[in-house]
């Protein structure tokens, strides 16, 4: 497993964090929030590219697990007077099981089918939650006066605070990400990817390891709505539109799919972009639309590839000097 990439890895975890508390350190209320909010997403995005970028797998249903996991933070906090980590441990756990049960039904048939059943099961839920289960869900009007985690007596509703806690849990997240990446399990989702007939054929149980991807891709979108409905206080139905699993489809294209650092660096790039073209424009999404279709075009791998060729020149630059 002591290989550059988990190395990488491993460091990248460490890095990210660290850098997001200490910009947030320096910066205002308003910064402390953006920053919480790109690691909130990138926990999404993370878990999003296991099932999309490592097991080659396209995906429409993951809204479904995040709101999930943001209403039963919400639900438990609010109804039950749970503790928010353990609300934030039982969101983890409702977005693994949607997976689960998703990926056992969609997982029977095969390629584009794959994404328009995970689609389908999405929509189900969300108008479930919007129509069907109002009474408990707040229907359109959403639920409102969320609360924050309470750790240690700390005051989580201080940004900067409630920022380290999520630095804190990013960091767990993306470290396992990392074991399971570069473990045997993540390197049979990379045979899967490649041609499932050969690693069928190899002797895995290729459904069991889609379902267990999916499940594990799961946890992390349900912890990521969890803390997503903690930081604004608020949970609503857009959290399950069909809408969010392409957002975060897109942060992971532009990013890059399939490597380590591509969903983190998609989900920045995707929420500069829409700061800036929001202040510009109520067609922020227009813009995002063509910087998408450039990437796709002319930058297959994402910004990460890109990134490393350009690293990979510099260093035979230096190599070719001395």
């Amino acid at each position: 497993m002591k290989t550059p990439r988990f190395s990488f890895a491993i460091l990248f975890s460490i890095l990210v964090p660290v850098m997001a508390v200490v910009l947030g350190a320096f910066g205002d209320v308003g910064t402390q929030y953006l920053i919480a909010l790109i690691l909130i997403w990138s926990l999404f995005a993370i878990g999003f590219d296991l099932v999309f970028g490592v097991a080659g797998i396209l995906s429409f249903g993951h809204a479904a697990f995040f709101g999930g996991g943001a209403y039963c933070y919400a639900i438990l906090t609010l109804d039950y007077g749970v503790p928010g980590m353990a609300a934030l441990a039982a969101a983890t756990c409702v977005g693994a099981s949607l997976a689960a049960i998703f990926g056992a039904i969609a997982l029977r048939v095969s390629g584009v089918f794959v994404a328009l059943t995970t689609l389908a099961l999405a929509q189900l839920m969300h108008h479930l939650i919007e129509v069907k289960l109002k009474g408990i869900t707040g229907g359109t009007d959403g639920l409102a006066g969320v609360p924050r985690p309470e750790f240690f007596g700390i005051n989580f509703y201080d940004d900067l605070n409630y920022l380290v806690l999520v630095a804190g849990l990013f960091l767990l997240a993306s470290l396992a990400n990392a074991v399971i990446r570069h473990s045997p399990f993540g390197e049979v989702l990379r045979a899967v990817r490649q041609s499932e007939t050969r690693a069928e054929q190899l002797g895995y149980d290729i459904r069991f390891y889609k379902v267990a991807a999916f499940s594990i891709s799961g946890a992390y979108a349900g912890l990521a709505g969890g803390l997503l409905g903690a930081l604004m206080m608020f949970v609503g139905p857009d959290m399950t539109r069909w809408m969010t699993s392409g957002d975060v489809l897109i942060m992971t294209v532009l990013g890059g799919r399939g490597t380590f650092a591509g969903p983190v660096l998609g989900v920045i790039l995707f929420e500069t972009l829409k700061e800036s073209a929001s202040a510009l424009s109520n067609h922020w999404y227009g813009v995002l639309g063509i910087v998408f279709v450039l990437v796709t075009l002319f930058m297959p791998g994402g910004v990460a590839s890109l990134l490393a060729t350009l690293f990979q020149k510099v260093r035979v630059g230096k190599g070719r000097h001395e």
